[in-house]
């Protein structure tokens, strides 16, 4: 007995070799099989603890994209596990793989259970946004139909909560998509269950919702769908005591039921006696074939060999030369695809190391751009504090209106390299919109009054009082439109429009923004360039109105990154309309998140203060030096790191000015240093940030805050004065 389970285990052993000649003992396939298999006698943490080792081994190997999908599949297994919060855990890690690959539809199914797993915590408004980033993700792939199904799962899960409406809303996603014949099952049975929640939540629009489905149903022939429509139709009517019509569906569907079970019935016998047939007339055969073979005599059969093997040489023969050909064609083609293949990758590196060197080259440039146009603004500053004589003022004023194009110019492409880098952050703060909107106005009026423009802002009393997004970079974009509109406008009028669209949900608005002028207005052969880097329509229209051409393609660039798309349209000499839509929750709570510099402060908080100034340009120590004894404060100036931290540990000082970018240790790591005594004295940056730096970062090492190079004089005295008084 025992030598027989040796010689079975041997013989299994041999075919699983056979099988799998490449699977080993430590492999995504070998881990995945032993998952299944206790998945299959539903052991659930053994399946859990192998996806997990097929997780490392995928991790060890680098294999990107078997990661993200071992992580999907873990989560699955928690999901089912009801382990909610490590299935959420799995799902987001899962996402951060797939975000490092292309689009794929994997990636959709992720989303889709993350929506799952927050009805199953409760968390519908999540839930719902899972849902639309999930579809997304489908749409873009040309894969859409798929959402029908998904959609009745979906729903399926908040009906188990009991979210009638959530349930609702998902089924109405597909039924009000157009039908075509994928979608056809699916929307007949979202239909159908529409039908089945109104018919428990007694609403007469339950037959409404059946009858459609029914109506489909026709089209298709679906004989169960049918019968379950109406049986459902049936206990409509007898819900509303109209017996006669209750029986007469009900009837239909006993009578179909009966049908069907007479078609399956059917079915079972055709395929029993089709099987029958068969095995007889393959007996009838293998008989006559045998009596044949048997009558022959054995020349004949000799003869027969000799054709066959005369035939089968010849098949051979043939066969082996078409191969031949075949294989020459094949290797000549895939010499040809290398080369095709080597070429493309020549090509896509070129055009990524043309991409990287032409933002480093432009943040470069922009940055290191910053330092003399800060001696420039500021000299600029100091000639105009000494009481210039009045054949002078003119030359300073042209002298200050340059600086600060420059420095408007170096910002702009600063930004739009922070854009296409991916390095531009979105806030979620909370705001009061009529409030900002208000403060921008105010900021833009005296530029208005000097092209002589009546300049219009209206904001709708429906739009909550509070909201949730990214105050900062909707008053960027609010800002360029307006300063574009008045730049082309003279004796005219500009509109500034923000109207509620809907508010969904009750959590989340939907706001139309609008920019209206009266200006020059754009050709039409130019609205689509307008929003292109450097392009200002004509080169007249440069040379007369001046400016950078970038303000619109940041303009872009942020409604779309804020998750909107903006709209042009115009006519020359009457006119643009720029125009687009942006989501922003809704929040009971009153803050407005907007931070700016107060430039109100006072002289005296100033005065007699000890200030240290770290910084190696000599040119910013002069101007630097000149600006603070102009408000009486007392300089000590220090040009490197080292020295910096020595002299605060034997001096105190009211306040430390550092600048980034210094020879030996850099100011962040002076700073550092300099936190691990000195916790107390302000410690504020200066420098001329480029596209790997940013406030937050800057901070991060013990800052206390940021002055931008070229800095403002007011923002610069308010800033430090902040800090002296809280000090």
């Amino acid at each position: 007995m025992k030598k027989i389970f040796l010689l079975i285990f041997l013989g299994f052993f041999h075919y699983s070799s056979f099988a799998y000649p490449n699977e080993t003992q430590d492999s995504i396939a070998y881990y995945n099989k032993i998952a299944n298999y206790n998945l299959s006698l539903k052991k659930t943490d053994k399946a859990i603890f192998f996806t997990k080792k097929a997780i490392e081994y995928s991790l060890r190997k680098k294999l990107t994209s078997e990661t993200a999908f071992e992580t999907f599949k873990l989560g699955k297994l928690y999901y089912s596990n009801k382990e909610y919060d490590l299935a959420l855990k799995n799902f987001n890690r899962s996402i951060l793989y797939y975000n490092k690959l292309q689009p794929q539809t994997n990636k959709g199914l992720v989303y889709f259970y993350l929506g799952l797993t927050q009805i199953a915590k409760e968390n519908y408004s999540a839930s719902e946004n899972y849902f639309d980033i999930s579809t997304e993700i489908f749409q873009t792939l040309g894969v859409s139909d798929t959402s029908g199904a998904l959609n009745l799962k979906a729903s399926n899960a908040y009906l188990q909560k009991k979210q009638y409406d959530l349930a609702k809303k998902t089924l109405k996603k597909t039924t009000e998509k157009k039908t075509i014949a994928s979608l056809s099952k699916a929307k007949s049975e979202s239909f159908y269950q529409l039908g089945i929640i109104e018919n428990e939540l007694k609403s007469d629009s339950a037959i409404v919702f059946l009858e459609k489905a029914l109506q489909l149903n026709s089209q298709r022939d679906d004989l169960n769908q049918k019968s379950k429509i109406l049986l459902a139709i049936s206990k409509y009517y007898k819900n509303k005591h109209d017996y006669d019509r209750a029986y007469t569906y009900l009837d239909e569907h006993f009578q179909l039921k009966h049908h069907i079970q007479e078609i399956n019935n059917a079915k079972t016998e055709y395929l029993a006696y089709k099987t029958y047939k068969k095995n007889e007339l393959l007996n009838e055969a293998h008989q006559r074939e045998k009596e044949e073979i048997e009558a022959e005599n054995s020349e004949k059969y000799t003869q027969l060999v000799s054709i066959l093997a005369i035939g089968l040489i010849s098949i051979l023969s043939l066969l082996s030369l078409s191969l031949y050909k075949n294989n020459i064609i094949r290797n000549q083609n895939n010499i040809v695809l290398k080369e095709k293949n080597h070429e493309l990758l020549i090509a896509k590196n070129k055009a990524e190391k043309a991409s990287k060197a032409r933002a480093e080259f432009l943040s470069t440039v922009s940055h290191e751009l910053r330092t003399p146009l800060n001696a420039i603004n500021g000299i600029t500053h100091l000639l105009m504090q000494e009481k210039p004589k009045k054949s002078q003022i003119g030359y300073l004023e042209s002298l200050k209106f340059s600086g600060n194009y420059l420095s408007t110019f170096i910002n702009e492409i600063l930004e739009i390299n922070k854009i296409e880098s991916n390095k531009l952050e979105i806030e979620k703060i909370s705001f009061n919109l009529k409030e900002l909107m208000t403060n921008i106005k105010s900021s833009l009026i005296e530029m208005a009054s000097s092209n002589n423009n009546e300049f219009i802002l209206n904001v709708d009393e429906k739009i909550p009082t509070n909201l949730i997004g990214d105050p900062t970079k909707l008053a960027q974009i609010v800002m360029n439109l307006i300063n574009n509109a008045l730049k082309f406008t003279q004796n005219g009028q500009v509109k500034v429009m923000v109207n509620l669209s809907e508010i969904q949900n009750e959590t989340t608005a939907l706001l139309h923004f609008q920019v209206i002028d009266t200006g020059i207005g754009i050709p039409a052969d130019k609205l689509q360039t307008v929003f292109e880097s450097f392009s200002q329509g004509s080169v007249e229209v440069n040379r007369k109105y001046g400016g950078t051409g970038l303000g619109l393609t940041i303009v872009k660039k942020l409604v779309e990154i804020l998750g909107g798309k903006i709209k042009l349209k115009s006519e020359v000499g009457k006119g643009s309309t720029f125009s687009f839509n942006l989501k922003f929750d809704i929040t009971p709570v009153s803050e407005v998140s907007i931070e700016e510099v107060d430039e109100i402060y006072n002289d005296a908080i100033l005065k007699n203060k000890r200030i240290l100034l770290v910084e190696d340009n000599k040119i910013n120590q002069m101007i630097t030096k000149k600006m603070l004894q102009n408000k009486e404060m007392e300089c000590f100036i220090i040009d490197n790191g080292e020295q910096a931290i020595e002299t605060l540990k034997a001096e105190s000082y009211d306040l430390v000015l550092m600048d980034v970018h210094l020879p030996g240790i850099n100011g962040t790591t002076a700073t550092q240093s300099i936190r691990a005594f000195d916790t107390k004295t302000p410690i504020i940056a200066l420098t001329a940030i480029s596209l790997e730096e940013n406030r937050d970062s800057l901070l991060a090492f013990g800052m206390n805050d940021v002055i931008t190079k070229p800095f403002v004089p007011e923002e610069f005295y308010a800033i430090i004065a902040k800090y002296l008084e809280q000090n």
